[in-house]
């Protein structure tokens, strides 16, 4: 199922549109590393007919399931984008495609969700990431010998300019 408008509808009056689409409806993309959608995109906006143009303005909203990129804990993060703008051309090179006097919103409201997913999600903003434990036996540091007490710089030091 997509989320279509009818222009013959939005030619007449201003047409509201609330609901929510799961992310197969939405085709978005099911492995990403880090963020992973498995809520539905909720949204409630208003679609007008400006001349040539459709706008769509309202809110978007999600819960997304990511790993923190430091730690790689579980964590979930809200995406929401309100307010939510859009202008979709009637003309022109960029013009959505018309179907049957419908156009698919779809399209435009997963790509704005998509930019909307946090790039790099941290379970925290002071997160320090993955700790290291050595587990290995201590080391006692080693004692210079007389040979290798002299540093590297010593060698330079005998050089004559």
């Amino acid at each position: 199922m997509s989320l279509t408008v009818s222009l013959k509808t939005l030619r007449d009056r201003r047409v509201h549109l609330q609901g929510e689409l799961t992310a197969e409806e939405m085709d978005l993309p099911p492995n990403d590393e880090l963020v992973r959608l498995t809520q539905s995109v909720h949204f409630d906006f208003e679609a007008t007919a400006t001349g040539s143009e459709i706008l769509l303005e309202g809110e978007v909203w999600t819960v997304a399931d990511c790993e923190c990129a430091r730690c790689l804990k579980p964590v979930q993060v809200e995406v929401e984008l309100n307010p939510w703008l859009a202008m979709l051309p009637l003309e022109g090179e960029d013009a959505v495609s018309v179907l049957d006097d419908t156009v698919d919103l779809t399209p435009f409201l997963r790509e704005d969700i998509l930019l909307a997913f946090p790039q790099h999600p941290l379970c925290k903003p002071e997160c320090k990431g993955l700790t290291f434990v050595d587990k290995s036996p201590a080391k006692q540091p080693e004692k210079p010998t007389s040979e290798g007490s002299a540093s590297a710089w010593s060698a330079l030091n005998k050089l004559k300019f």
